[in-house]
């Protein structure tokens, strides 16, 4: 009886200790997502494709983003080369985590504004690592949290927090069965990450240069790699310049229509 009692005492101590991390790793993700990235911002990208055989493609990118209460709405304009001119992408990203997220694709080739279906988003977006799902933020209340560890990266604090998805449509949505993102401790940024997918490759994401303008950390640039066990299989490289912290973007600039118009 003494030995049941002990045994039973011990197991309601590691599970409230389970319990208790839970709960500041989920706390870190709340920060994460709660992080002052600023109202608006207005930056130049530069998307560099490269193939397992080392071939480059590089894409010019203009991109705006603007806050509407807790949502945000970005777009995205191709400006070269010549085969993705004009082409363009919105996204409505919404707080509430039991709404799906809106997102826009047109195509000038075809005079159309496509909208992207929840069951495509876990597909690459433009021929890139990332996909459409990753190009909005995620739903924190839609994964469970578990802190591993505190480590450096580039000399700074983080904390590796592993983040598991609730169920198998968020799963199907996203492509992920489970990612272990490394937070920056001081700025509460996810500065590195791996992303371990449903056909069992993995993704991997790295802040390489960032920098703090007008109070607001920005991103200089970031890499995102697809491998299959040690193997490279693509790699895309973003690189971001010319970038303005809440700038005045008017409301139309972020619509379905300015899709068709155009910078």
């Amino acid at each position: 009886m003494i030995k049941k009692v002990i045994i039973s005492t011990v197991a309601t101590l590691l599970l409230s200790q389970a319990l208790i991390a839970d709960e500041a790793a989920r706390a870190i993700a709340v920060k994460v997502d709660n992080r002052d990235d600023g109202k608006s911002l207005i930056q130049d990208m530069t998307m560099t494709l490269i193939d397992k055989n080392g071939k480059k493609r590089v894409r010019s990118i203009k991109t705006f983003s603007k806050d509407f209460g807790k949502d945000e709405h970005r777009i995205m304009f191709f400006k070269t080369p010549a085969d993705v001119k004009d082409t363009a992408f919105l996204t409505y990203d919404y707080d509430d985590a039991s709404k799906d997220d809106d997102q826009w694709l047109y195509l000038p080739a075809l005079k159309k504004v496509k909208r992207i279906p929840t069951s495509d988003k876990s597909s690459s977006f433009m021929g890139s690592d990332f996909s459409y799902y990753d190009m909005t933020d995620r739903d924190v209340d839609n994964f469970e949290y578990k802190i591993l560890k505190h480590v450096k990266v580039r000399g700074k604090d983080t904390t590796m927090i592993e983040s598991t998805p609730k169920t198998k449509d968020v799963i199907d949505e996203s492509g992920y069965t489970k990612t272990i993102g490394l937070i920056r401790e001081d700025i509460d940024m996810v500065v590195r990450s791996i992303g371990f997918l449903k056909n069992g490759k993995k993704k991997y994401l790295d802040v390489k240069k960032m920098h703090k303008q007008d109070g607001i950390w920005v991103i200089d640039e970031m890499t995102m790699t697809t491998k299959q066990g040690k193997n490279t299989l693509h790699k895309t490289i973003l690189n971001f310049d010319n970038i303005q912290v809440n700038p005045e973007i008017s409301d139309e600039m972020l619509t379905t229509r300015r899709l068709e118009k155009g910078l």
